[in-house]
């Protein structure tokens, strides 16, 4: 398989002998035969009952046993389409599982096959924290700020965005939505990653000057009035731990190794990897660009790895290269295996409910107002 070949190539010598290897780094093993013999038993026994979820992340033991696979929104959206669906499994992070809970019906349970499975980036912006911020902010420039959230965010980060005339977006449509803002006040304040922020506000032709980063750690955010008031954008000091490692060099160095190849990565990542990169575009971008692209095709990926790995099997006709040597998996989406998922399974099938992740009633119909106020955005 070409893409393989060159991949092993990009590792140096001490990897050459490893044939068939697509990423940098040892994948886990095989699962064992009789565990999947057994989540396979539980899915069919479960059958319409369940609606299994898989983000583009997960590892291919269990993205295998979903019905779905997508981005965060894309798959919440999906459950909220299955209403027969009694028990929504979602293979993702606990941020997920809420937004599936948001807005998906009453009578539906979502569940989270390992609630260790949590968002580095949404652990960066606490409701305690955030609502310290809005009161300063309000302070200083009163009625100025509209707040605009990713959907990388707790339920109660998304509740306190619906309360307080804001919306929510996705690495996909943070353009539309800041524009949306905009038209509603003079500055934003962007929740919880940074990069994607400044990356949207200086594709809107913005400048490096408009935008400001509140670091919650710091006392009023390391920012004084004045400073907010200049600012068209107030970055929240989040990050993806993932996309946050990608460097400028790393662009450089792979440009080097494979002539011709072509860079592909994230919004998420720093704006100077951005900025040297050929395609920049959401986890369902990169899957379409790649997909759309010649055979013979060369593509450093700047995303998570178990991805990029999945588009070297799915596209052997292509050289697809993970943009840096070492290894990058999202640690917490991660700690979703196929044991977690077969429990998780085997539980509904003998009438337990494992592991349900549920949002109080007053926090979903806030943090859904912002979500309708992202669907109404224009197309």
């Amino acid at each position: 398989m070409a893409s393989s070949t060159v991949f092993l190539d990009l590792l140096g010598p001490q990897r050459a002998s490893e044939k068939g290897t697509t990423c940098p780094g040892d994948l886990p093993p095989a699962s064992d035969p009789e565990l999947v013999e057994r989540a396979r038993a539980a899915r069919a026994t479960l059958g319409d009952r369940a609606f299994v979820l898989g983000h583009h992340y997960q590892r291919d033991e269990v993205i295998q046993f979903a019905d779905a696979r997508g981005d965060s929104f894309r798959l919440a959206q999906q459950a909220a389409a299955r209403p027969e669906a009694e028990f929504v499994v979602f293979c993702g992070v606990h941020f997920m599982a809420e937004s599936a809970d948001i807005l998906t019906g009453d009578h539906q349970q979502v569940i989270l096959p390992d609630l260790a499975a949590g968002c580095s980036m949404a652990d960066m912006a606490t409701w305690a924290q955030v609502d310290e911020a809005w009161e300063i902010l309000e302070e200083w420039v009163p009625g100025g700020t509209v707040p605009l959230t990713y959907m990388n965010s707790s339920a109660a980060i998304k509740a306190f965005t619906g309360r307080e005339g804001g919306a929510i977006c996705t690495s996909s449509n943070a353009a539309k939505a800041m524009a949306w803002a905009f038209e509603r006040a003079e500055r934003v304040l962007f929740l919880p990653d940074q990069h994607l922020g400044r990356n949207t506000a200086l594709a809107m032709g913005l400048e490096a000057a408009d935008c400001v980063v509140w670091d919650p750690h710091r006392h009023e955010g390391g920012l004084d009035p004045d400073r907010v008031r200049a600012a068209k954008v107030v970055l929240w000091r989040g990050h993806c731990s993932v996309h946050h490692r990608f460097l400028p060099e790393h662009v450089d160095r792979v440009r080097e190794r494979i002539p011709g190849v072509r860079v592909l990565v994230h919004p998420e990542c720093r704006r100077e990897v951005v900025a040297k990169a050929d395609e920049v575009g959401s986890t369902e971008r990169i899957i379409k660009v790649v997909e759309a692209s010649p055979p013979g095709s060369s593509w450093a990926i700047g995303t998570e790895l178990n991805l990029v790995h999945r588009l070297a099997t799915e596209h052997p006709d292509k050289t697809i290269a993970f943009l840096d040597r070492t290894v990058c998996f999202c640690s917490t989406m991660n700690r979703i295996d196929l044991p977690h998922l077969t429990w998780a399974m085997e539980e509904l099938v003998a009438g337990r409910v494992p592991n349900r992740v549920r949002v109080d009633s007053a926090t979903r119909a806030e943090a859904l107002v912002a979500l309708e106020r992202m669907l109404a955005l224009p197309g």
